[in-house]
């Protein structure tokens, strides 16, 4: 897996699009690892993607301990904002997918503040089940270059790759829970916490009912992981 950067990551997005290459975008953090680990569809559909950033930091210093030169990470929702004013700059219509009608609504009205010369060619909630063919046939309509699918996992992993090339777009990425940020539900922990690898903290701080569990089980398992391949690498 190639260890792009911010940077990188926009020039060949930007790259394939011009191409008029299908791209299929993924970040992988902690928890997806582990996940990915007894969930072969997650497994497969992060795989198959062809362009992989790394979101967490935890995943950075695991990968370094393993000896792989990780540059940085590249948080996806820091993607996300980079690509709107992107897609601003070079006319391409974007299609907003996911959260709750609510949080959507708010979402594209920020964004359309932040962005108004971006073209905003559809949106829809996330809440549609298994009625998968009428959302995929209103985003192949739109015209979008670019879709954002704010689901969590393995909700859009599997959604991005059972449909891929049939959404009509040249470019699909999960964005998580970037729309609750974006709408204001939720905040994002401070910069300094993102950077010394403390984002866990803050989310269970903030919502520790439902994220307390996760973190304890995800991050022991994944803590686990690196020191049992470190032992194997030496």
């Amino acid at each position: 897996m190639h260890p792009w950067t911010m940077a990188e990551t926009l020039a060949e997005i930007e790259r394939r699009l011009d191409a008029g290459q299908f791209t299929q975008h993924t970040v992988v953090n902690v928890a997806k690892v582990v996940n990915a680990q007894h969930d072969p569809e997650l497994r497969a559909a992060a795989a198959s993607s062809d362009v992989i950033n790394i979101d967490g930091m935890g995943v950075v210093w695991g990968a370094r301990l393993l000896g792989d030169a990780i540059p940085e990470r590249v948080a996806g929702i820091d993607l996300f904002l980079a690509l709107l004013g992107l897609a601003e700059q070079r006319g391409w219509g974007v299609f907003l997918l996911g959260a709750t009608t609510e949080v959507l609504e708010q979402t594209v009205a920020v964004v359309h503040k932040q962005h108004p010369r971006l073209a905003i060619a559809g949106s829809h909630h996330g809440y549609f089940g298994s009625d998968e063919q009428p959302v995929v046939e209103a985003v192949a309509r739109s015209g979008a270059k670019l879709l954002f699918v704010a689901m969590s996992s393995p909700q859009k992993e599997a959604f991005i790759a059972r449909w891929g090339p049939q959404l009509g777009v040249g470019f699909v990425m999960g964005v998580g829970g970037s729309f609750d940020v974006v709408a204001g539900k939720t905040r994002r922990a401070p910069v300094w916490m993102q950077n010394a690898g403390l984002e866990w903290v803050f989310r269970t701080w903030e919502e520790p009912r439902r994220m307390w569990r996760r973190y304890l089980s995800t991050n022991a398992r994944f803590a686990w992981m690196v020191v049992r391949g470190v032992v194997e690498h030496r």
